[in-house]
């Protein structure tokens, strides 16, 4: 692993080629590493976005398009879900899985999108992976409407033991296990700990120029949802 990896920081480049060879695999990795949660993470996010039927949302590195199934049950058939991610065999997985919802591939640090194009923005468990975190939320933030909203479903660090310290035993022990023996996740834990707390992240979101930004802690305090609208 390089110097870059062990710090938690992979360039477009190293992610794209990263999560190419996971796809057959991440579903799978997904269930295990949160006890069968994160389908309820998703949901949750996806009733932050508050969209109506006939709405029309953006997932952002959708992966294989959980979160983008959510948003699609809510939307209805006369609405709209687009999933954009960069991992073209990821978004083969996803068009699988979800017919009906567009996937294509496209950068999150340089979305093909218009302004004000979408109701609702979303990201579950991608935005630490963005080598530039602020464009990434400015980008996401530009192509919501006045009104619409940006939904960030991210890991974050608990501070209280005893939550902190099975975090510790989990994802510094436990987790990188499993990444070697599937060749996913080797680089999770570090990536965790550099992204922003729950705070940071809102005064992030705030700079981008969101406003009414507020976030919910579940998982325990593992998993924080940040939600807000754009003036």
């Amino acid at each position: 692993m390089s110097a870059a990896a062990a710090r938690g920081v992979l360039d477009e480049q190293q992610v794209r080629a990263m999560f190419d060879r996971i796809a057959g695999v991440y579903d799978r990795m997904n269930r295990v590493m949160t006890a069968g949660l994160d389908a309820r993470w998703r949901a949750r996010a996806a009733d932050l976005a508050a969209l109506g039927a006939g709405g029309k949302a953006l997932d952002v590195a959708c992966g294989t398009g959980d979160l983008s199934i959510e948003l699609a049950s809510r939307v209805g058939e006369r609405g709209e879900v687009v999933g954009c991610d960069f991992s073209e065999r990821m978004l083969e997985l996803a068009r699988h899985k979800a017919p009906p919802v567009r996937f294509e591939q496209a950068n999150a640090l340089d979305l093909p999108y218009a302004d004000a194009e979408f109701d609702a923005a979303t990201v579950g468990f991608g935005a630490r992976n963005f080598a530039d975190l602020d464009r990434g939320l400015s980008e996401m933030a530009r192509v919501v409407r006045p009104g619409g909203r940006v939904v960030v479903l991210e890991i974050t660090t608990p501070q209280r033991p005893p939550l902190s310290w099975f975090y510790r035993v989990w994802f510094d022990r436990i987790v990188p296990v499993l990444g070697r023996l599937t060749g996913a996740y080797s680089y999770l834990p570090s990536s965790v700990r550099r992204f922003p707390a729950p705070e940071q992240l809102a005064a992030l979101m705030a700079g981008v120029g969101l406003a009414r930004i507020r976030w919910v802690l579940t998982g325990g305090g593992i998993i924080a949802i940040h939600v807000g609208e754009r003036p």
